[in-house]
């Protein structure tokens, strides 16, 4: 394939997926069968399309998939609705990918959103960690893992300016946590992310907003334990840190463009949840690329006609920006997908097997949840992959005789964890990047030992709420 024809294919793979995102809010609106059967089509469309178009596509899971459904095929006499709910489930990931891209891609443009980040990266060193820390955590809940990069990137180079090798070395690495530990605090909660979205999707049961606040603990913990450990445990230097200037202005000025993206967001998907009931993240997935059009006319040229630099840039997102995130929106399709029929293959073979999940005590399950998803992560697993193909196995909430709410804590505390530790995770390699160190050295000798905390105290949380709720 000429790079032109990849070219124009890519483009087509942008278009398609604009398409699963549009079919997936019908369907979210309308609960229609046709919608989501149009939807999974499309997103079988895009995968076949990134699959041949972009080499640098994860394809051999792929192959894993396909594998897995030849092997339903010949073991399963239903493996087409096995293979059509797969389909659907993974689908949803690649609308609400696309529909999170489109409001990332325009906020990394905005010069105030950068000036944030900025007045964040150059904070005393007392005031530092805890400031990159709700930073990365803001940011998080409108770029991803593209807070990381941002904010890393801006670490990265205020941390140039050190003379001092040793000095530059530890506020590096002391900056370059708090930002991932920051991002992964949202793991906990946020409906902007994939760990609630498909969390939510799979636990029976299971409501965000009856699960919210108590999913926030852990974000609190996560933050708490990270600001305490760094403080008590900050490296010493070896000679006294030069005296520098920091930024003026109070948090409220300096950060209002910041709040004033969250509470736009945080008012309209509220908004629309309350008045239309479709589901939280239904909502974002609807409203956030609105969001995002009205942000790209704000920042067109008043000097040229503002519909014309819209359509420029929207076109630009759908056939340049989004594809070029293929590898990604492969692997978190397939990732999702392999789970989904892993798991719609391994439902019938567990009893065969003598294995009866159901006399597993509910609090080991829970515990098993909390460390088997950062534990798996240290082999490539990704959490996606995880939870789809252990939480369809596991008992029903309500047949455990706990709360829907104690097992998504447990879920989404591993996968935050895994968020800092898997050497495989994007946040992980994007932060060994900057830091010019190797990606197990970020997960397992930064945040070991922040992790083996932090994983205790949410254990002890999950259970309490399992007796409690």
């Amino acid at each position: 394939m000429t790079p032109e024809t990849s070219q124009r294919s890519l483009a087509f793979g942008g278009y398609l997926a604009v398409m699963t995102m549009l079919a997936t809010i019908v369907y979210q609106y309308s609960h229609s069968g046709a919608a989501l059967l149009v939807a999974s089509v499309l997103s079988f469309c895009v995968v076949v399309v990134l699959a041949v178009a972009d080499r640098t596509s994860p394809r051999i899971f792929v192959l894993v998939g396909a594998g897995l459904v030849l092997w339903a095929v010949l073991t399963r006499a239903d493996w087409g609705a096995g293979f059509l709910t797969a389909l659907e489930r993974s689908s949803f990931v690649i609308a609400l990918f696309t529909a999170l891209t489109a409001i990332r891609t325009v906020a990394i443009r905005s010069p105030a959103i950068l000036s944030c980040g900025q007045f964040l990266a150059d904070q005393r060193p007392g005031l530092r960690y805890i400031a990159l820390t709700l930073g990365g955590q803001l940011f998080g809940l409108i770029l991803l893992y593209g807070s990381i990069g941002l904010l890393g990137s801006l670490a990265a180079e205020a941390s140039r300016n050190d003379p001092d090798a040793e000095l530059r070395r530890v506020r590096l690495r002391r900056m370059m946590v708090a930002i991932s530990r920051g991002f992964a605090s949202t793991l906990c909660w946020s409906p902007l992310g994939f760990s609630i979205a498909v969390t939510m999707s799979l636990v029976p049961g299971a409501n965000w907003n009856a699960a919210v606040l108590f999913c926030l603990v852990s974000s609190v913990v996560m933050v708490g334990v990270g600001w305490a450990m760094d403080t008590i445990f900050k490296p010493k230097l070896t000679r006294p840190a030069p005296r520098r200037t920091f930024p003026s202005g109070g948090w409220v000025t300096r950060l209002l463009p910041l709040y004033r993206l969250l509470g736009i967001i945080v008012g309209g998907v509220a908004g629309l949840h309350v008045i239309t009931g479709v589901d939280v993240v239904g909502a974002v997935m609807s409203f956030v690329p609105l969001v995002a059009i009205v942000w790209i006319w704000w920042q067109a040229d008043p000097a040229h006609p503002r519909a014309g630099q819209v359509r420029a840039r929207i076109a630009a997102f759908v056939t340049r920006e989004l594809p070029s995130y293929g590898g990604q929106i492969l692997l978190l399709f397939m990732a999702s997908f392999i789970g989904n029929i892993g798991a719609f293959l391994m439902v019938p073979i567990i009893p065969q097997l003598g294995l009866d999940l159901g006399a597993i005590p509910p609090w080991a399950i829970l515990l098993g949840m909390l460390w088997i998803i950062p534990l798996t992560g240290q082999v490539g697993m990704n959490p996606i992959l995880a939870v789809s193909l252990l939480v369809p196995i596991l008992p029903a909430p309500e047949a455990m005789g706990i709360s829907p709410i104690a097992l998504v804590v447990a879920i989404t505390g591993g996968w935050a964890l895994s968020g800092v530790t898997s050497p495989f995770t994007a946040s992980v390699m994007i932060v060994a990047s900057l830091a010019g160190v190797r990606s197990r050295e970020v997960g397992l000798r930064w945040n070991g030992a922040y992790v083996l905390v932090v994983g205790s105290v949410i254990s002890v949380w999950a259970l309490l709420l399992a007796w409690w709720l």
